[in-house]
């Protein structure tokens, strides 16, 4: 969640020191908001947040991908899956 009295930044404090602001990006671990003339212009994430986020994007993605097949009517039982995938199909014991 952004802070506002923290993580809002002008464009020209980036210019005037770069180095503060990603430090406070990856310290604080929240997306720092850029600023121009009042105006949100960029977000300045981490590496290690920008990969998550696109992670989970991509997984949500998949998630919905999935659901729009079984509204279709495109899916295959587990043992079906398991056997196109050449999985064991066996039961192994708990």
């Amino acid at each position: 969640m952004v802070k506002f009295s923290e993580d809002v930044v002008p464009v020209s404090d980036l210019k005037a020191n770069p180095g503060k602001v990603v430090r406070h990006a990856a310290q604080t671990r929240r997306p720092v908001l850029l600023t121009s003339r009042g105006r949100g212009v960029a977000v300045l994430l981490s590496v290690q947040d920008y990969e998550a986020a696109e992670e989970e994007r991509e997984f949500m993605r998949a998630v919905v991908a999935g659901l729009a097949d079984l509204e279709a009517g495109r899916s295959v039982s587990l043992e079906e899956a398991r056997a196109r995938l050449g999985l064991d199909t066996r039961r192994r014991p708990s």
